[in-house]
C-alpha cells in the first residue's frame, strides 16, 4: 500500500489527475481511514473544482490523524482560496499548535491575517515567518509585496524594495519579485535603479518578454503599441495561483463589479444574452454576468488563468487567444461584450474597439475598463505605459476610439478599479452600443 501511496503521490505532483486519483481510491480501498490518501484525494478534488468534496475527505483525514500539522495547513489554503478567511486563520492556528516551526503555516496565517485588514497582525505573522525561515526566498517576497501594497510612508517602499531584492537573490528564477522590484524603485523616484533592473534581467536572459516589456514601462526602450502576447502570457501564468488573492484581497480589486454595474444599467434588465468575457483571467466576472447570460464564453491568452476559471466554473466555454484576434474570427456572435481590466495592456484602442463592434449584433454592448491617464478636463487623446506594466488612457482616447469603431451611446465614468503602493488607480468604466442593423 506504501508503493501505491507513492505513486500516487507522484502522479499528482506531476499533473496526472486521472491516475493520482485511481491509485489514491485503490488505496483507500484497502484502508478508507488513510489519512494521506484521504488529505491528498481532497487537495486533488480542489484543484478539480469541488472543494465541498475536498473539505469533507480532509475532515476523515483529520479523524484518523487530528495532530497533522501538514493536512490542517492544507485545509487552511482551500478556505483561504474560497475567500474565507476566517476559518483559515483556524486551521493555520491549529498547524501551529502541533508544528510551531511550520513556515509554510506561519506564511498563510500572514495572508490570511491580511486578507482580513488586520495589517498590524499580519506584519507581525510576516515578521515572525522570516525568523522561522530566515533563508525562504517566498516569504521575503510575501512581506515585499505587503510593505508595497500598504505602503503608508516612503520608508515602507525602501523596506519592500530590500525584501523583493532579498527574494530575488536567494531564489533567482522569481521573475515576478524582480519586476515588482524595478516597479518598487520606480515609485521610489529611483527611475535608473528601476531601469538597470531590467537590463540586468535581460543581460541574463535576452529573450524574456517580461524584461523587455517592463524596461519600455520604466522608459528605458521604445513603447509598444501593445503589451505582446508572451508577456501576458508569462506574467498572468507566473501568478494564476495567488491572482484573486493579491487582487480581492489586498489591492481591493473591484473593476468586474464596476463594470457589471455600469453594464446592468445599461441592459436594463435584458435576460438570454450570447456574452463574451474578453480576456476573462481567473473567471472573477463569470457570477456577475451569468445573470444576463444565455451563454457565456471566455476568451484568455493565459493557461494558467484560464485552468482556474475552469476550476471556479461559471463558462460555458473556455478558449485559449488573443482577444482582438478572438473578436474578429466571430462577427455578429454576441450580445455583450465585457472586459475587466484587459485593456489596459492595450495602447491603442482603435483596433480592439472596431473588433468588438464587429463582433457585436446589431443592439449589443461592449464593455470595458482602463486606467485613466490623468491630464486635467481638457485632456487631448493619449495613452502611456505606465511603470506597472500597464497602459493608461485619456478620456478623449477611449472616446475617440469607441466613437470611430462606430459605436454610440458612449458612457464613460470615472472609477477607482484598484488600491495599489498605498493609493488608489483612477479608471475609466465604458460602455456603448452597437446601434446599426
Amino acid at each position: 500500500m506504501d508503493t501505491l501511496l507513492q505513486a500516487a503521490v507522484a502522479a499528482h505532483r506531476d499533473g496526472d489527475a486521472a491516475t493520482a486519483r485511481a491509485h489514491y481510491e485503490r488505496v483507500l480501498a484497502l484502508d478508507p481511514g488513510q489519512p494521506d490518501a484521504l488529505h491528498f484525494l481532497g487537495v486533488l478534488r480542489h484543484q478539480a473544482g469541488d472543494s465541498e468534496a475536498a473539505i469533507a475527505l480532509i475532515a476523515r483525514a483529520l479523524a484518523r490523524a487530528p495532530r497533522h500539522a501538514d493536512i490542517h495547513n492544507n485545509l487552511g489554503n482551500i478556505h483561504k482560496e474560497r475567500g474565507d478567511a476566517v476559518a483559515a486563520e483556524a486551521c493555520y492556528r491549529r498547524a501551529l499548535t502541533f508544528q510551531p516551526g511550520h513556515f509554510t503555516a506561519v506564511g498563510n496565517l500572514a495572508v490570511a491575517l491580511e486578507m482580513q485588514g488586520r495589517l498590524d497582525d499580519a506584519f507581525r505573522a510576516y515578521g515572525l515567518l522570516l525568523t522561522v525561515a530566515p533563508s525562504y526566498a517566498h516569504g521575503y517576497h510575501l512581506l515585499g509585496l505587503f510593505l508595497r501594497n500598504h505602503a503608508r510612508e516612503v520608508e515602507h517602499g525602501r523596506q519592500a524594495a530590500a525584501c523583493l531584492r532579498r527574494a530575488w537573490e536567494l531564489d533567482p528564477d522569481n521573475l515576478r519579485a524582480l519586476a515588482a522590484l524595478g516597479n518598487v524603485l520606480y515609485m521610489l523616484g529611483e527611475h535608473d535603479a528601476a531601469r538597470q533592473v531590467y537590463r540586468d534581467w535581460l543581460q541574463r536572459d535576452p529573450e524574456s518578454p517580461l524584461a523587455r516589456h517592463m524596461l519600455a514601462a520604466c522608459g528605458g526602450a521604445d513603447v509598444p503599441a501593445r503589451a505582446g502576447d508572451a508577456y501576458i502570457r508569462s506574467l498572468f501564468d507566473s501568478f494564476a495561483g495567488s491572482f484573486d488573492e493579491q487582487l480581492l484581497q489586498h489591492l481591493d480589486y473591484r473593476a468586474p463589479q464596476l463594470l457589471a454595474g455600469a453594464l446592468g444599467a445599461a441592459l436594463d434588465g435584458r435576460r438570454g444574452l450570447d456574452i463574451l468575457d474578453a480576456g476573462c483571467g481567473t473567471g472573477l466576472c463569470a457570477a456577475l454576468l451569468r445573470p444576463w447570460a444565455r451563454r457565456l464564453d471566455g476568451v484568455d491568452l493565459s493557461p494558467g488563468m484560464l485552468a482556474r476559471a475552469r476550476r471556479r466554473g461559471g463558462y460555458d466555454a473556455l478558449v485559449e487567444g488573443e482577444l482582438t484576434a478572438h473578436l474578429e474570427a466571430h462577427p455578429d456572435a454576441f450580445d455583450v461584450v465585457a472586459s475587466a481590466d484587459t485593456l489596459v495592456y492595450f495602447g491603442d484602442l482603435q483596433r480592439v474597439c472596431a473588433a468588438a463592434h464587429a463582433a457585436l449584433r446589431a443592439g449589443g454592448w461592449f464593455g470595458f475598463s482602463v486606467e485613466a491617464l490623468d491630464r486635467g478636463a481638457a485632456a487631448g487623446d493619449g495613452t502611456e505605459l505606465g511603470p506597472s506594466g500597464r497602459y493608461r488612457h485619456t478620456r478623449a482616447h477611449v472616446r475617440t476610439a469607441l466613437v470611430a469603431a462606430g459605436f454610440g451611446d458612449v458612457r464613460i465614468e470615472p472609477r477607482d478599479l484598484r488600491n495599489e503602493n498605498g493609493h488608489p488607480v483612477h479608471g475609466w468604466v465604458a460602455v456603448a452600443r452597437r446601434g446599426d442593423g
